[in-house]
């Protein structure tokens, strides 16, 4: 069977709403991941194949891209957020964030497939003050030197229902009634799953989104303090901020980094925080302006 889209990166917080929009617009999908038990409630989604496969493995990405249509496109949201120092960025960046984007190029070209849509990330420069912003950069360079028909969105930070960065908070202010907060006065613009998502499918069926890039944000800038502030609303909770320097952030975060359980905040979190993650001065507000979207607000989640 030939397929639609293919959906790399699928499983996670953005496929799962993205596959969903997918399979309502009438797209049929095929969902590589290594984690099939992870993807029990996309197997509700009828037009939603799910594939056990590795698509670091360029073999298993050929034989993926072969099943696409010829009008079809492929879609990649792999991203993660936690690797040890190195220069420009580690091993795990590197994988992820550019050796991949060059391999799924190169399987595209292969396998004659034109249309692609990328996620990068607010903030994305291959100078950037962090590795997940330099890799990240270099990611996007590669999408835009290929002869692809290529598509590439930057979110701040996403939120949702299942997201890992409001809900994370939220925990965290049920366990302690105080929390020490360092860069308390880091900016960022939120936007919505649902939203980003939707840009997504939409740009499928937009030809005028070709070799462009989209900055996606919601309608409001918040300090990290108020967004902690909004979780331990959504918690029904109470929990003191106690704004802290700069260093003790550091040190917390290198002391994250070493416990043995997944990494809440690292040193290369806190250097992409030094940058406002919002709609740069002049820039165009893509959801609103390109896709014409009324876009949902954080308090939406309460």
């Amino acid at each position: 069977m030939k397929y639609d889209i293919l959906l790399i990166g699928g499983n996670g917080f953005v496929g799962r709403v993205l596959a969903a929009q997918l399979q309502a617009a009438g797209y049929s999908v095929l969902l590589p991941t290594s984690h099939l038990a992870a993807g029990r409630e996309l197997r509700m989604l009828p037009k939603v194949h799910l594939e056990d496969a590795d698509v670091h493995e360029f073999d298993e990405l050929q034989s993926l891209c072969a099943r696409i249509k010829p009008t079809g496109a492929v879609i990649n949201l792999v991203g993660v957020l936690h690797d040890k120092l190195a220069q420009p960025y580690g091993k795990i960046f590197k994988a992820a964030h550019v050796e991949l984007v060059n391999n799924i190029l190169t399987a595209m070209q292969m396998h004659g497939l034109r249309r692609y849509l990328h996620m990068s990330a607010l903030g994305a420069d291959s100078d950037g003050s962090s590795m997940y912003q330099r890799s990240k950069g270099d990611g996007e360079a590669a999408v835009k030197v290929s002869n692809l028909d290529w598509t590439i969105f930057r979110p701040s930070v996403i939120f949702g229902d299942q997201d890992q960065f409001i809900n994370l908070f939220a925990k965290l202010t049920k366990l302690f009634p105080a929390m020490p907060l360092a860069n308390h006065q880091a900016q960022f613009q939120p936007v919505s799953v649902d939203d980003v998502a939707l840009a997504f499918t939409k740009a499928l069926k937009m030809p005028e989104t070709i070799h462009q890039s989209y900055d996606l944000v919601g309608p409001k800038v918040y300090t990290m303090r108020e967004i902690v502030e909004f979780a331990a609303r959504k918690s029904k909770t109470s929990c003191a901020i106690i704004p802290v320097p700069a260093f003790v952030g550091y040190l917390q975060a290198l002391a994250f980094e070493f416990l043995p359980v997944p990494t809440l905040m690292s040193r290369d979190n806190i250097a992409s925080m030094q940058l406002p993650n919002v709609l740069p001065i002049g820039g165009r507000d893509a959801l609103a302006e390109v896709f014409k979207m009324s876009r949902r607000t954080l308090e939406g989640m309460q």
